[in-house]
């Protein structure tokens, strides 16, 4: 579990103001197939180094993800560009939320700096929400993308964007930069959305997946949701149904950890076989990737899904 007031950076600011008088939310005790190591290994602390040396942000730290430890050890980091501040308040996230700082104009530098000392063969680039900029931040993600193919020419970037609501001209911006994946998270079904992510609109990120095949269809798009947040199966079948018709390439669901008590409660944890039948179902709907399980993340092995990815596509073409 933790804690919710940030004891580090700001003693006396809570990390998630918005949510220090709410009641606590008990949630199940977790089963064994949700546990993980602690984070331990000399890969770990070498790849904890390269970030901190460089000044950077990781949504494997600013999110608690329980795959840390792996991922870390194989000098795999997920990047959070534009602070560690988010303008939105999800009910589900344990980012900060708050009013973020300026934007800092070597932070794409820094980033492809980073990426080069870690020899990332590929590397994902997610953010906070940034409501306050009048582009999303878009041209940041941008600038961070052109940063890391002048460093590393070889990498292949996958980036996690938020929905850029109500900035017109964003999506094309990023677009423009050719990423390799284009991963905007749905992260529950609509049934769910205002208590869980009520900043967002369910069909405006459907439609953004969407929009971005129709920019350049030789990009991959892929999304992911949570359960255990009170969804339904049939709700999630739907959601696949929806992510198809965007032409969504991949498809990750996982499972739903609560990170504080003032935070949702997890209603269910879901067991293995009905993540193994997400999956099968997803499969005959026509992605050309899913990965589900309970400790599936959307940046948990990006790597070796994004060679799969490729070779699913060079599979139908022939």
């Amino acid at each position: 579990m933790v804690v919710i007031v940030d004891t580090i950076a700001n003693p006396l600011r809570p990390r998630h103001p918005e949510k220090v008088n709410r009641p606590d939310s008990a949630s199940p005790p977790k089963p064994d197939w949700i546990r993980v190591r602690a984070p331990n290994t000399r890969g770990y602390a070498d790849t904890r180094n390269i970030v901190r040396a460089n000044g950077l942000h990781t949504v494997c730290e600013e999110a608690g993800c329980p795959n840390i430890g792996e991922c870390w050890d194989k000098k795999h980091a997920t990047f959070m560009i534009m602070g560690d501040t988010c303008t939105r308040a999800c009910a589900f996230c344990n980012v900060k939320t708050g009013l973020p700082n300026a934007l800092d104009a070597a932070e794409p530098k820094n980033v492809a700096e980073a990426v080069a000392k870690l020899g990332l063969a590929h590397v994902v680039i997610t953010s906070v929400d940034r409501d306050d900029l009048t582009d999303g931040g878009a041209e940041h993600f941008a600038e961070t993308i052109r940063a890391i193919r002048a460093a590393c020419p070889s990498t292949t970037i996958e980036i996690l964007t938020p929905d850029f609501l109500r900035k017109e001209g964003a999506l094309e911006v990023v677009v423009a930069a050719k990423p390799d994946v284009f991963n905007h998270n749905l992260e529950t079904v609509p049934s769910r959305y205002l208590t869980v992510r009520p900043g967002a609109r369910y069909f405006h990120s459907i439609r953004l997946l969407q929009r971005v095949k129709e920019l350049d269809p030789t990009i991959f798009t892929k999304s992911g949701i949570m359960v255990g947040l009170g969804e339904e199966r049939h709700e999630v079948q739907q959601v696949m149904d929806d992510l198809r018709s965007a032409d969504v390439d991949f498809l990750t669901i996982g499972q739903y950890l609560q990170p504080t008590r003032k935070h949702h409660a997890v209603m269910r944890y879901v067991p293995p076989d009905e993540f193994s039948s997400y999956e099968k179902v997803a499969y005959t709907k026509g992605f050309l990737m899913v990965s589900a399980s309970p400790l599936t993340r959307s940046s948990h092995h990006a790597g070796e899904d994004f060679a799969k990815l490729k070779a699913a596509r060079a599979a139908t073409v022939r």
